[in-house]
């Protein structure tokens, strides 16, 4: 699969972008465990013209983690182009549109899933930003408003049309948010439509190599995007991958090999931040990963985890639960 002069694999796997989540250290290692392309935290077009500081950092990105892309989002075309051409003075390797974004603090301004009410606003910004920078562009969207509004196959087509290089469908509509299941059926017709001829990226529900494998194999997407199912767990990525990719399989990681990621997350954010705000990042990690789950009694630790603001007490909880996780098994 390419995307522009971007190679990456066949059947890649994508670090979906996710606000508080996708941050510089935990995209590093997602891409270590075999992510063939991550993704900053989205970034508000008015917020980076405007040159707010907490968005301008979102755009610092490392050439380890590449190919990396950054995700925009915004309601006018004049925000939306000069957020771009801030953007690629980043020197990602793709800038990704969010039409898709369902939180109602972004959707009903007409920003991110909001769009998809006001779709020829939605073309006129692709095809702007699209003539305005020189990297290439995609776009990730959903299904439609609502149930009653499915659009995708058409707008699939006019995105396409704008100048896009690769499309991403979430298989919800903005009305299920993060609810019900991901509905593929809509996918997999984008993509077997002949006259789509980027990329088609799926994504939802995918928590498991077998399902990232079925992806592939029930609706021929180019590529499968990985979101919820990698809190706490950048090694969900091998694991997906040896599903896909048998032949590359190796030894399933320890309890202290994860142990270890963990901590290493640990270290890179606060490295990379400072102290307090190293431990925030982490901590929505330490509180979803699948390491600590089945641990009889374990709310108070979880509860000490977030609570903690220095290195060496977080270090030391995590210490702690390490051995409880030996002993158990």
């Amino acid at each position: 699969m390419q995307i522009g002069n971007i190679s990456l694999g066949e059947r890649p796997l994508f670090l979906a972008p996710m606000e508080d989540v996708t941050d510089i250290g935990f995209r590093m290692l997602c891409k270590r465990y075999g992510a063939s392309m991550v993704y900053t935290e989205f970034v508000s077009a008015e917020a980076l013209v405007r040159s707010v500081e907490s968005t301008v950092k979102k755009l610092t990105i490392s050439d380890e983690e590449r190919p990396v892309g950054i995700q925009i989002y915004g309601r006018t075309v004049d925000a939306m182009v000069e957020a771009a051409r801030l953007v690629e003075q980043a020197h990602p390797d793709v800038i990704d549109l969010n039409f898709g974004c369902p939180v109602k603090k972004v959707a009903s301004k007409g920003a991110g899933a909001g769009m998809l009410q006001n779709i020829p606003l939605m073309l006129d910004i692709t095809r702007e930003v699209v003539k305005a920078v020189h990297t290439p562009v995609t776009v990730k969207t959903r299904l439609g408003w609502n149930a009653e509004s499915l659009i995708i196959p058409t707008l699939a087509e006019q995105l396409q049309d704008c100048g896009i290089q690769a499309l991403t469908i979430h298989g919800r509509t903005r009305a299920q948010m993060y609810t019900g299941e991901a509905d593929w059926t809509l996918i997999g017709e984008v993509k077997r439509n002949p006259r789509i001829h980027i990329p088609i990226i799926g994504n939802g529900d995918i928590t498991t190599g077998a399902e990232a494998r079925r992806a592939f194999d029930d609706y021929g997407v180019d590529a499968v995007m990985v979101g919820r199912a990698t809190f706490g767990c950048p090694w969900i990525f091998k694991e997906m991958r040896e599903a896909i990719h048998p032949e590359e399989a190796t030894a399933p990681l320890t309890i202290d090999e994860k142990m270890n990621i963990l901590l290493e997350q640990l270290r890179i954010n606060v490295e990379r931040i400072d102290e307090y705000r190293g431990i925030l990042h982490t901590r929505r990690h330490l509180a979803s990963s699948p390491l600590f789950k089945g641990i009889p009694d374990f709310r108070q630790t979880r509860i000490a985890m977030l609570r903690a603001t220095t290195v060496e007490e977080l270090t030391a909880l995590m210490e702690q639960t390490r051995e409880r996780l030996k002993s158990r098994d």
